[in-house]
Formats: structure tokens, C-alpha cells, sequence
């Protein structure tokens, strides 16, 4: 393991810098960080990697193992991993984050709710994303280019090497971050490692005239570190751990369903007196019926014989259906299905929500440290706090919200009324013309009232009269 230490101890040369460099790279790619995160970014993108390896085999009298190039071989490849985890992470961040103070949302950048949601997927499908605070908004690294070399002292995230190369033929490319600065280095084809850029301060002040055009006349960094990791859970790894195994099975049963339904949708056959043929030779005669409709038999007194085939199913439609269920159950998600009927009632939903709010709630503490990293780095004194989303029966919470009325604000009903009804930005007008009928039935609105004002002032400028003419 290398850590920020072995980082310290480095001679403060270009040459030891850059093959230091090099060598955090290559040790990245061989951590089970890198590693897993490669793997559940390919189940992510439903590339699962199990069944797009699965071969089928046929094995001859001998025993020995053939590819099987004849039979039907479906790779169905499940969306689950992608599903849960957006699930669990749209559930808290779908709605964005809530701010206390009306200038937070401003300072962070009008992109921050976006890259809050993409490191947070991230985090789930890798255990970890890195948030970089780049001066007034923030930059996403996933494990998969970030290399993070972490404190022996106190486990904090103290230096990190970003790295990318579009293709094996193209320079590698790689960003050395440290306290004081990051420093760009590049591997051309064929070449030693290079400084491409020098060492410079995260955050410079640049003098800009038509004479002497831009300079940097000064330069600071943070008061920390300024890449925070966001964990996605405290197990610090990522979510596709022990859940693969379920979606591999799943995939497997219902790739080899498809591969007997079509198998046996075609005629199979039954062959006398051919002793000689072996499997690779039967299943060549398959394939030529296939394709030809007619094959010739040239062992003496052969003779074939068609059949067809009825493949069971309910057995195996049944563990798809417990797979499915303990997928969810396992992930602590919700499954649609079980509320999608229009009569769910409100209990019911908020039960069925349980497993992922106790999952979601965990998460939430992980989400709350990075954002309050981020924030000290950028300066803010704020607390965030969000908005879960979540399916309810909107009768009913109408019912019981006019059902509680008389005991709550007007102004909060209003609101949550119309956001249930998917109005809620149409909260502010709506309760500006309420105010307004209100005024006006109290009467304190429209001319017969101004019109009694004014016969007011009258009657006191007459009083002042005759108190002055005593």
C-alpha cells in the first residue's frame, strides 16, 4: 500500500516525482478500489460481466470440452444494479439540496445539485467518489481515475493522483494534488515521464493589460485539502458487494429459459443405428437440419426420427420471482410492484418504504460530512438539510391534511396541498391572492373605503375649527 507518507519521503527531484507518480498509478490498478469499481461500473452500464463470459460447452464421449456453436446462447443481462442504486440515490438527492441561507446555492455553483447526484451514484457504485473544490464549483473524480493516498496518521485523504489516457496509443496524462498545489506531468509514446506544467497554487489572482497581457501576481491555497472522498456507505465498498452473485444468478436462469424456449421450438431428433456418431457429429446434424431441412444418414440401416418438446417453466419462473424479491430485500429497496395498485393505501406505502428509508438514513451521515468538508473549504456557514421523494396516495393525504387544518398554519397547508397536486410553485401567487381576498372581505379594501377616510378628516378639521373660535 502506498500512502501520503511514502508521498513525504520522495527526494524532491522531477525524475523521483514523476516515477512516483507512475508508480502510484500501476499500484492503483491492481487494488480491489479500482478493481471493484470497474466491475460494478460494467453492471451499471449492463455490461454484466458473468454472463457476457458464460460460454456453453459440449463435451465429446471422451470428455473432452468443445465450444457449443450450435445451440441457441442468449447473454440476457439484468438492469438491477443500475436501478437500486439510482433508487437509493434519487431518494435523497432527487430534490436537490435544501439550504438555509438564500446565498449558499449562489456561492456553490448553479451546477452543484448535478454533481452532487453524480458523485453520490458514484459513491454507491464504487464505495467512494471524490469531490474537488475548484475555487466556485465542484469536480467529481471517480475511483476508476483518481489514486488517493491517504494519511497513515489519521486516515485522512492527504494527496491523490488523477490519471487518464483515451487510448493505449495516446499519452498518459496525470495530475499530481498535494497540500501546497498539483503539479501536471505526461507520459508520451514511447518516452520518459515529463513535468508538463510546474507545481502551482490552487487558487491564483491574474493581472490581465494590453502591454504586458495576463500574469499571476499571487497565488494561496486551501486551509485543508482540498479533495473530500463521500463514502457511500460505512463499509466504505461498494454496493454491487454480495449483491453480484443474486443478479449473476438471475441473469443465468433467465438466459438459459430463453436458450431452451428457443432449442425447443425447433424439432429435436432421435437417431437408430449410428453408433458412430459422436456428439460434435449429432450436433452438426442438428445444425444442418436447421439450416437445409435435410441431412443424409450414410451409416448402414440409420434412420431418424422428429420430435418436439414441451419445457417446463413454473419452476423456474418461480426463483426468478424469489431471486427478484431477495434482490430487493437484500438492497433494502423498494419494489414498485408491491404498491402499484391504485388502492395502496398511505400506511401502507410509508410501511413499504421502511428498508430504504433505515438504508437511505445511514447514507444521509456520509452525504452530510462531505457537504460539510466542501462547505468549509468554500467558506459557507450553512446547514443543508433535503427533501426525500417519495409515492403517496394524494386523496388521502389531502383528507388528513383538511382534517388537521384548524390545528396547522394556512400557509403550510396551501403549500403542501399544491405539491401534492404538483403545483408547488405555485404556491407564492396563490397565497398572494388569498391575502388579497382576505383584505377585501375584511373591508379594508376599494374606494367606500377611502371615501370613509376622508369624511373622517373632515369632521376633525370642523372640531379644530370650533375649538379655536371658543
Amino acid at each position: 500500500m502506498i500512502t501520503y507518507q511514502d508521498l513525504l519521503s520522495v527526494p524532491n527531484t522531477d525524475k523521483d516525482r514523476i516515477d512516483f507518480v507512475r508508480k502510484v498509478i500501476n499500484w492503483h490498478k491492481t487494488t480491489d478500489l479500482y478493481q471493484n469499481s470497474v466491475l460494478a461500473y460494467e453492471y451499471d452500464g449492463r455490461q454484466n460481466r458473468t454472463i457476457l463470459q458464460y460460454r456453453k460447452l459440449l463435451y465429446t464421449i471422451s470428455g473432452q470440452a468443445v465450444p457449443d456453436n450450435y445451440s441457441a446462447n442468449y447473454k440476457l443481462c439484468s438492469n438491477f444494479f443500475n436501478c437500486l442504486i439510482t433508487q437509493q440515490n434519487q431518494y435523497l438527492l432527487g430534490n436537490g439540496v435544501t439550504w438555509q441561507e438564500e446565498t449558499t446555492a449562489d456561492s456553490l455553483g448553479k451546477d452543484f445539485d448535478t454533481r452532487l447526484q453524480e458523485a453520490g451514484h458514484e459513491a454507491l457504485l464504487s464505495g467512494v467518489s471524490f469531490g474537488f473544490w475548484n475555487l466556485d464549483h465542484m469536480v467529481v473524480f471517480t475511483p476508476r481515475e483518481f489514486a488517493p493516498l491517504f494519511d497513515e496518521e489519521n486516515g485522512s485523504l492527504s494527496a491523490g493522483v488523477r490519471f487518464w489516457q483515451i487510448d493505449e496509443s495516446k499519452p498518459l496524462r496525470a495530475t499530481l494534488y498535494e497540500l501546497d498545489g498539483y503539479t501536471d506531468m505526461i507520459w508520451r509514446n514511447g518516452k520518459l515521464g515529463e513535468i508538463l506544467n510546474p507545481k502551482r497554487t490552487y487558487i491564483v489572482s491574474v493581472r490581465s493589460s494590453e502591454i504586458d497581457g495576463t500574469e499571476i501576481i499571487d497565488g494561496q491555497n486551501y486551509p485543508s485539502f482540498p479533495i473530500v472522498p463521500l463514502w457511500g456507505n460505512k463499509h466504505h465498498q461498494s454496493e454491487l458487494i454480495g449483491l453480484r452473485e443474486s443478479i449473476d444468478a438471475y441473469d443465468l436462469i433467465r438466459s438459459g429459459f430463453a436458450n431452451d424456449l428457443d432449442d425447443a421450438s425447433q424439432i429435436y431428433w432421435t437417431i437408430q443405428n449410428a453408433e458412430g456418431m459422436d456428439d460434435i457429429d449429432l450436433a452438426q446434424f442438428v445444425q444442418r437440419m436447421r439450416t437445409v431441412k435435410a441431412a443424409v444418414i450414410d451409416q448402414n440401416g440409420a434412420s431418424a426420427e422428429s420430435h418436439t418438446l414441451e419445457v417446463p417453466y413454473a419452476s423456474r419462473e418461480a426463483l426468478l420471482t424469489r431471486l427478484r424479491t431477495d434482490i430487493y430485500e437484500d438492497f433494502m429497496a423498494l419494489d414498485f410492484r408491491n404498491i402499484q395498485s391504485g388502492g395502496a393505501t398511505a400506511t401502507q406505502i410509508r410501511a413499504s418504504y421502511e428498508p430504504m428509508n433505515n438504508k437511505v438514513d445511514m447514507y444521509e451521515y456520509c452525504v452530510l460530512d462531505f457537504l460539510h468538508s466542501i462547505l468549509e473549504l468554500a467558506g459557507i456557514d450553512d446547514d443543508p438539510t433535503f427533501t426525500r421523494s417519495m409515492i403517496v396516495n394524494v386523496t388521502e393525504e389531502i383528507q388528513i391534511l383538511i382534517q388537521s387544518a384548524e390545528y396547522l398554519d394556512s400557509e403550510y397547508v396551501t403549500r403542501k396541498i399544491l405539491t401534492l397536486l404538483g403545483d408547488g410553485d405555485q404556491a407564492d401567487e396563490m397565497l398572494e391572492n388569498m391575502a388579497a381576498n382576505e383584505l377585501e372581505r375584511g373591508g379594508l379594501g376599494g374606494d367606500s373605503s377611502l371615501d370613509d377616510l376622508e369624511e373622517d378628516d373632515d369632521i376633525d378639521a370642523q372640531l379644530d375649527e370650533l375649538e379655536g373660535s371658543l
